[in-house]
């Protein structure tokens, strides 16, 4: 039985108004160094540089994630739900709280230059030298193992990994609501009380009551609203492509032996791609804003240039362009370096996709679990096949793509460029 603690701990949260803690084992993984590093990692990024507000971190946002967990489990413990397994409270709870330890700095931004994955390393930091790892092994030497297991979705028992892992899980219904709170948008909430009451265990599963499938509509488009207004900004997408484009030139210039005047500590394992866990936790956002703040005093003037309009937000401009295809994009990178402008520093061509709801196929690792709808008759059935609303959005893909570039070094070298490109980047007009 998981030791509880004497007295009950509470945060403040602007978004569940209040986050309890009664496990010992939670408030001493909330304490370890590593959890305490994800108060200096934003939850979203660079959304920031778009989003002013959007400056809340990981370590709130994992404490969210807690509580959505904590929140579901009691109600089908008071509701006595025959087919929720109570011995695995604890794990779901550590699981929940744990899911995003291993996020790095401006994580997706980095882990695309870098090849690495922050699931890989929260299942390091879980299973490694760690005191997140002694906390967990003390409540049960078993207890690593398990939530690396649920956190990389192998888990034996799936009604455990669909809690942290599924088209509606506690980490989705908390960052939505988190992240519309933060940026100052109303269309990424939903009433979350009302799913709450209407989900339960069923069969291995965790399904939802079908009297509350508007409840579940209104939360995925919830969900589609956020992915295109907030998370896939065209802004933050350039403030993305601008922080990408640093680290691979500065990964190009590392592979070319080039004398950096700054070069300390971690920054040398990330751009080996050979990290250990010690220098893996010294990477927070603060060491990499100081290590673009030196690097924009660094001699290669490419480098320089792009860490100085990181730091004064001189993003890429975007345009907007309905078709795309490989004789396009030659003759836009050709025209750009005949210009003497290195495309592959000062362009980049983003297409952005994104499948607000989307039909888990089984055997396929990639997708999430689906969200079940339990009739009066208990029988099962996939949402979309009952949501005129849900069908309408499942496997969407949409939206232009966009070419990124400097305007104003592009501008004033356009008399060089051809008039085609022009044309293309808007250049001719007034």
């Amino acid at each position: 039985m998981p030791r509880q603690l004497r007295e009950e701990k509470v945060f403040k949260d602007p978004v569940h108004k209040y986050i309890y803690v009664q496990d010992e084992t939670i408030w001493n993984l909330i304490n370890t160094k590593e959890f305490q590093r994800l108060r200096r990692i934003r939850q979203l990024g660079t959304s920031f540089m778009t989003f002013h507000g959007a400056e809340h971190s990981r370590f709130s946002h994992s404490l969210g994630v807690y509580e959505v967990a904590r929140r579901i489990i009691s109600q089908f413990e008071r509701n006595g739900y025959a087919d929720w397994p109570g011995e695995e409270r604890l794990l779901c709870l550590c699981s929940a709280l744990l899911h995003d330890i291993g996020h790095g700095p401006f994580s997706h931004s980095v882990e695309k230059v870098f090849g690495t994955h922050h699931e890989e390393w929260t299942c390091k930091l879980v299973l490694g030298d760690t005191e997140v790892n002694r906390v967990l092994s003390e409540a049960d030497p078993e207890l690593p193992r398990k939530v690396s297991e649920v956190i990389c979705k192998s888990y034996e028992k799936e009604i455990v990994v669909s809690l942290i892992s599924s088209q509606l899980d506690a980490d989705r219904m908390d960052y939505l609501l988190r992240d519309a709170y933060f940026t100052g948008v109303h269309y990424g909430t939903f009433d979350m009380e009302r799913i709450l009451r209407v989900i339960r265990p069923h069969r291995g599963h965790i399904v939802v009551k079908e009297s509350g499938m508007h409840a579940i509509e209104d939360y995925l488009m919830s969900r589609y609203q956020m992915y295109w207004q907030v998370y896939f900004h065209p802004v933050t997408r350039s403030s993305e492509i601008g922080l990408r484009k640093i680290f691979e030139r500065a990964k190009r210039l590392y592979g070319d032996s080039y004398p950096f005047r700054f070069l300390m500590g971690p920054l040398v394992g990330l751009l080996e791609n050979n990290l250990s866990i010690g220098e893996y936790l010294e990477l927070d956002e603060s060491y990499i804003q100081m290590t673009i703040m030196q690097w924009s005093k660094e001699q290669d003037p490419i480098l320089s240039d792009l860490c100085e309009r990181f730091l004064h937000r001189r993003l890429f401009k975007y345009a907007a362009t309905d078709a795309w295809d490989e004789p396009l994009k030659w003759e836009l990178r050709s025209g750009l370096a005949a210009a003497g402008i290195d495309p592959d520093f000062y362009l980049e061509i983003d297409s952005i996709t994104d499948m607000p709801y989307d039909v888990y196929r089984p055997g396929d690792e990639e997708e999430s679990l689906p969200i079940l709808l339990l009739s009066d008759q208990e029988g099962l059935t996939e949402i979309s096949r009952k949501s005129d609303i849900i069908r309408s959005i499942s496997g969407i893909h949409r939206g232009k793509q966009h070419i990124y570039y400097p305007e104003e070094l592009v501008r004033d070298r356009a008399s060089a460029l051809p008039s085609s490109i022009r044309k293309m980047l808007g250049l001719d007009r007034v």
